[in-house]
């Protein structure tokens, strides 16, 4: 994407006890990213809630990806970051690694 455009991803986790957590937010993707996310997520025991767009005519064409899990917090952290390195996610200064 040209630089002066953002589009975020979001991971949420809440913490549930027990080394367990709630994990839910959007990848957002470019066509080419679509196919390996929705793979990489079930793989991980991440369900997909729904794929879709918002704009008609934004350039490249951006898809979110909604996911949702519950469970194990490593294993989920583990599982979002693997389908996060399918895509061309750019890292901000200061974000997480």
């Amino acid at each position: 994407m040209p630089p002066r455009r953002v589009a975020t991803t979001s991971v949420n986790f809440q913490p549930l006890g027990g080394g367990k957590a709630a994990l839910s937010g959007d990848l957002v993707v470019i066509a080419k990213e679509v196919q390996p996310v929705l793979v990489a997520l079930p793989r991980g025991g991440v369900k997909l809630v729904e794929a879709r767009h918002h704009n008609l005519t934004d350039d490249p064409h951006l898809f979110f990806v909604h996911y949702w899990a519950v469970g194990d917090a490593v294993s989920l952290a583990k599982a979002i970051r693997r389908a996060v390195d399918t895509t061309n996610v750019v890292r901000t200064p200061g974000g997480a690694a």
